[in-house]
């Protein structure tokens, strides 16, 4: 029986971004099935009282120059946006639309399209005008996400999504979460697939 693995993230975090290009590799390699659960960061940074990277001095110098290694050392294009970092709050409730409506995997590419869109191509998404753009491309209804952006039942699912963040103890993204075993970090990706592939340690 394939495990299951629970990935954390903010469509706001670009090493959240990273992990959403090579998760899906990941999966196959360990024959297990991510779950995506996007959620707000920002909920959490007010439990945790942690801060953006690029609002902590010298951190903020070093983690611009790791992210342009870590994407050039996985060949993903990556631009650090010119706002960042943004809300989050319509791409989220995008996300869990097309999850309850169109299944997992629209849902993920659209996902991908949103941090693209943002990390890859420097669009602001944190107006909902252009995530029912993105969504648009991917072939869904711009009418059905412009309103889905506006739905109570889907403002629900978003907070409902965070709380169970903070319920897990999630604090960052990406974030990792197999049998009750967390792990923080695009850079624990390998040691997670160490992780499932023996069984644990």
């Amino acid at each position: 029986m394939s495990k299951t693995v629970d990935f954390y993230f903010d469509f706001s975090s670009p090493y959240g971004y990273f992990s959403s290009e090579l998760v899906d590799d990941f999966a196959t390699r360990c024959d297990c099935n991510v779950i995506w659960r996007p959620y707000l960061m920002g909920a959490v940074m007010k439990v945790t009282g942690r801060k953006p990277l690029v609002q902590i001095p010298m951190i903020n110098s070093y983690s611009e120059l790791d992210l342009k290694r870590v994407a050039r050392y996985h060949g993903i294009q990556f631009a650090l946006p010119s706002v960042f970092p943004v809300a989050t709050v319509a791409a989220c409730r995008a996300y869990y639309w097309a999850s309850e409506n169109h299944g997992t995997i629209p849902a993920k590419r659209l996902a991908q399209a949103i941090f693209r869109a943002y990390f890859a191509e420097n669009q602001n998404i944190s107006t909902p005008e252009l995530i029912v753009e993105i969504a648009t491309q991917q072939q869904f209804v711009a009418d059905e996400v412009a309103a889905a952006l506006q739905d109570p039942d889907i403002k629900l699912k978003v907070r409902a999504a965070t709380d169970r963040a903070i319920e897990q103890q999630v604090f960052g993204s990406p974030f990792f979460v197999v049998d009750g075993e967390p792990f923080w970090g695009h850079d624990r990706l390998s040691v997670l697939e160490a992780w499932v592939k023996s069984g644990g340690w």
